[in-house]
């Protein structure tokens, strides 16, 4: 990376940002787009605004390798980073399945509500009671609070963040309660009131253990 370019980005939530992007070779050798969020058009009035604060940082991105490593990265900043070693097409230590389910869990539930969030001020005892107050079962919960340890993990391998606080927080992958089981009869008599259409789906069903 040599000079970059400011680009003004807009946000689901809250005001537009200023974003500083380059390229720079990755790790397999191949050129990378990267970015950094400098701050909100509140804090940054204008483009010149921007550009002096990317200033004190451009000798550092100069050397590689050094484009997150401050105090004002934020989790976007994070999982950004992540997406792009972990998740992209290219990536052949991730099943296409995995990658799929990574980037649903993290476009529809941690983005939208810790993407602005400075990685310094995420904490355990916030992202547990998060968890607990999301319309899903605990084992997707589960699976939601991994993969977030899963991009800390990642922050620090990369020393893009010097802790992982996702490894504090509790969050149990157990049922909240026991299914009800049918017997046979039961069964029966089920089918015996469906449609073709519905009795096709319950036996798939039951015949597959998606109930």
């Amino acid at each position: 990376m040599q000079n970059g370019s400011v680009i003004r980005a807009d946000r689901r939530r809250g005001p537009d940002v200023w974003e500083f992007r380059w390229r720079e070779p990755g790790a397999d050798g191949k050129r990378k787009h990267r970015r950094i969020v400098l701050g909100s058009v509140e804090q940054l009035s204008d483009e010149a605004a921007a550009h002096q604060a990317i200033s004190a940082l451009r000798l550092e991105f100069n050397h590689g390798g050094a484009w997150l490593k401050t105090r004002s990265a934020s989790v976007s900043d994070l999982v950004s980073h992540y997406r792009e070693r972990e998740l992209d097409p290219d990536t052949v230590w991730k099943t296409h399945f995995t990658k799929v389910t990574y980037e649903g869990y993290l476009n529809k539930w941690i983005l939208p509500r810790w993407e602005s969030y400075p990685l310094v001020r995420v904490n355990a005892g916030e992202v547990e009671l998060w968890l607990r107050s999301l319309p899903l079962a605990r084992s997707s919960c589960a699976k939601i609070r991994n993969l977030m340890s899963v991009v800390f993990n990642h922050g620090m391998r990369h020393e893009i963040c010097d802790r992982n606080p996702i490894q504090l927080v509790r969050q149990s992958a157990k049922r909240k309660a026991v299914p009800v089981i049918l017997s046979a009869s039961e069964v029966q008599r089920l089918l015996a009131v469906l449609g073709t259409r519905e009795r096709t789906l319950v036996l798939l069903a039951f015949g597959t253990g998606l109930v």
